[in-house]
Order: C-alpha cells, then structure tokens, then sequence
C-alpha cells in the first residue's frame, strides 16, 4: 500500500520545491536589477563613473543576460534544466561577490558582464524546470503565476532594500547580499526534482557568435551615440555590425541542421506576439526606469531610499498582477492579459508624459501604479504561452527566446533613452516616455491580431501537445 501512496503524495510535494528553487533564482535576478538603478547616482561619485559608464553598469549585465540566454537554454534542453540551473546560479553569486569588491568602474562592469552571463543560463533552465514539473497547462499556469510574482515582489522590495542597504552598509552590500539569497537558492535546488537531459544535440557555435556580435554592436552604438554622436565611426561600425550579424544569423538558423533557435517556432502567431510584448516590456519598464531614478536624484535631489519609495507602489502593483496575471491566463488564455496589460502601461506612461517633469509625488505614484498592473499581467500572460506553444524538448530554448527578447528590449531601452538625456534630462526623459507608450501600443496591437481567444478547455489540454499550425506572422 505504502508504495502506491508514496508517489501520490510526494510528487506534488516536489513539485513545489522546485516551484520555489526556480522562484528563488528569479527573486535574485530581478533584484539584483532595481537594486543597482537606486543606487547609480552614488556609484557614479564613488566610482568616478559617468553617464556612459553608468550605463554600462546597466547594461553590460543586460547584454550578457540576452547574448548567452539561446545557449543557455539550449544547455538546459541539453544537460538538464536542474544541473543548468544550479551552475548559472553560482556563477552569478561568485560574480556578484566580484561586484562587492570592485574598486574601479572597470572592474565593476566586467564583474556584472559575469553576472549576466550566469544569469542567462539559470533564467531559461528556471522555467524548464517549472515546464517538467507542472505539466498540467492550467496548473503551470498558476505555477508561472507565482515565479513572476517573485520577480514582481524583488521589484517591490529592490528599491527600498537598496535604499535602506546603501544609506546603512555601503553601495558594496547591494550586490554581497546576493550571497545570502544564492546560497538559500541552491540550498533549494538540491531538493528540487530532477530534470531529464536531451543528450546528443550539438551546440550552434556559428549561431551564439552571431547573437553575441549583433547585440554587442547593437548596444554599444546606442550607448556610445549619447557620445560620440550617430555619425561618429566606432558607433556605425557598431550598428552596421549588428545588422549584418543579425542578417546571418536568421539566415544560417533557416539552414542549420541543429539550430540554435528553429525559426519555425516563429510561424506560430502566439510565440511571435509574446517575444514582441517581451521586447517591448522591459524596454519601456527598464529604460523608463532608469531614467527616473537618475531624474529623481539628480535633478530633484531626492535620496536613494526616497526615490525607492517613490516606486514602491508601482512595484507593489506589479507583484499582486503577477498573481492574477496567471490567474486571468489560466482561466482565459493568455490574449486579455497581454492586451489589457500593455494598453494599461502605456496608459501609466502617457500619464507620466502629460503630467510633466514638475510632477508631485502622488502624481507620479497615480501614473505608476497602473504600470505596475499592466507590466505584471504580461509576464505571466506572454511565457505560459511560449511554453505552451512548444514541445517539452523545446522548453529550454523556447523560454530562452522569450528572455532574450526581454533582455534585449530591457539593453535597448537604457542605451536608447540614456543616449537621449545626454544633453537634457528633462527634454529626453518626455521623448522616452512617448517612445516606450507608442512601443507598447503596437505590441497590443500584435497581441490583437495573432493570439486568439482560448476557451477554457484549452488551457486546460495537456501540455504535450503542440499548438496546431497556423498561419502567422512574416519570418
């Protein structure tokens, strides 16, 4: 008798163990993020760092955390989701650690290059894990629910904790307190369940090199026009880079026997519409928010832990739409989420656009708050449906995707608006706001016409099975 019991009992036990490891990681990650924009203006006259130099900070993260995530995945699809999980997440604490003792900006950037690098293999294994053990579409759903809601509740806590840790302890905790969160994360792992590995897929050398040269070049030449000028050699070479490696790139994944990311899984309307609400997600939330927190301090003075609580309410917002974001999703499908949620955004931001630079404190948290909801109800929304678009040996590269897209658009963001406060904080802050709603509005937009409605069997159905062929989007 015991031994019928026993799995019963035990494997939804399992599951939430993995449930919180996976959670973990991601807490971390977000955190690490709103932690460090608090705290810029002080890194800036600790370490003698300028604007350029800031943004790196930013976003040399950033851009390892999109450069390596494809291969990321495709080595959690490859050597199994758990054992990738726990080698990404103690790089990044190692790294992290790095960060804590930096003594120049240099040094700096290169250790937080290491964090995103790290990050980027235990963000896509995370949701593997959580694909293998909830395969249940309805019960992933609400899993995904609460591993965005811990993003969400970082976000939350990340700008006053990061106030509080740089007025009591120093701009070095910010990053040593990632210790004491890894080290429970991996506590954590240990005990998750176990994952299978897809041995025997090779890696796709010639495709990883071409993403990590395009988004390289891409965010160098956004982040160094703010200097040098568009017109500046070193900034074109850059773009003209990226384009041309990009070009390859889908070119030679069109071809390749063992792709790094199979283009057909862009010919389905719902995995085309969730990366383009990706991208454009975290390249409003991101790049918006690092200019407010470089507005807020250096133009009207406020401390660091001030400015966190000053988006403390938006990001309170944003962990309770998490929760419903996946409840919505697992009811409804993932299309009224994506849409209500970016029109919602956009909306916040429009309204921070109207009300100006001279805007009170209660103005603002009246503007951010519904970007706290919108921003939540996407995440959720967008990633059941990339997983549940694919098959399971696909998860792993799939979710890689989704994030990459996310990074990606989170780069763009801070290189693109930081470019244009270069000479007026105050004129280039209103540009970017009505650049990041205009951004969203067109990704609500695509989100209209290619996701459909899913009736509530749908998401039930297991997750098995591939979402028929439909057709979609051009490539």
């Amino acid at each position: 008798m015991s031994t019928v019991i026993h799995p019963v009992v035990a494997a939804p036990s399992r599951a939430r163990t993995t449930l919180f490891a996976a959670s973990f990681g991601f807490l971390m990650v977000s955190l690490d993020a709103t932690i460090v924009n608090v705290a810029l203006p002080t890194l800036g006259r600790r370490l003698g760092a300028g604007l350029t130099g800031l943004q790196w900070v930013v976003d040399g993260y950033t851009l390892m955390f999109a450069a390596f995530q494809l291969i990321g995945g495709s080595l959690s699809d490859r050597l199994g989701a758990r054992r990738a999980f726990a080698t990404g997440l103690s790089l990044f604490v190692l790294a992290s650690l790095a960060c804590g003792l930096a003594g120049t900006p240099g040094v700096l950037i290169a250790a937080r290059f290491v964090q995103g690098l790290g990050a980027a293999v235990q963000l896509p294994a995370s949701l593997a894990m959580i694909r293998h053990a909830y395969p249940d579409a309805s019960a992933r759903s609400r899993a995904i629910g609460v591993w965005a809601a811990a993003g969400g509740a970082a976000v939350a806590a990340g700008p006053v904790l990061g106030g509080l840790l740089l007025a009591s302890l120093g701009w070095r905790s910010l990053f040593l307190v990632n210790l004491l969160i890894g080290g429970v994360g991996l506590l954590m792992t240990s005990r998750a369940d176990a994952t299978p590995a897809a041995r025997g897929r090779p890696l796709d050398l010639p495709g990883q090199t071409a993403v990590v040269l395009a988004l390289c070049g891409l965010t160098f030449g956004f982040i160094e026009a703010g200097r040098l000028g568009w017109a500046s050699p070193p900034v074109a070479a850059a773009l003209a880079t990226a384009v041309a490696c990009g070009v390859f790139f889908v070119w030679w994944e069109r071809r390749a026997s063992e792709p790094l990311l199979p283009m057909r899984l862009f010919a389905r309307p719902v995995f085309s519409a969730a990366s383009v609400a990706g991208f454009a997600q975290n390249f409003a939330y991101y790049g918006i928010v690092f200019l407010l927190s470089l507005f807020l301090q250096n133009e009207r003075g406020d401390s660091a832990l001030a400015t966190g609580l000053i988006f403390l309410p938006m990001s309170i917002a944003a962990m309770g739409s998490n929760m419903l974001g996946g409840r919505l999703t697992a009811r409804l499908g993932p299309r009224a989420p994506m849409i209500g949620g970016q029109l919602l955004f956009a909306g916040g931001l429009l309204t921070l656009l109207v009300a100006g630079t001279g805007a009170s404190n209660p103005v603002i948290w009246l503007a951010t708050v519904p970007v706290g909801i919108g921003a939540g109800a996407v995440v959720p929304a967008m990633t059941s449906a990339v997983l549940e678009t694919v098959e399971p040996g696909h998860a792993g590269v799939a979710s890689a995707e989704l994030n990459t897209a996310r990074q990606v658009g989170g780069a763009v963001g801070v290189a693109l608006f930081g470019g244009l406060v270069a000479g007026d904080l105050g004129h280039g802050l209103r540009l970017s706001l009505a650049i990041a709603a205009a951004a969203l509005l067109l990704s609500a937009t695509a989100a209209a016409r290619w996701v459909r409605s899913a009736p509530r069997d749908r998401a039930r159905r297991p997750a098995t099975a591939p979402e028929p062929a439909r057709p979609g989007p051009p490539r």
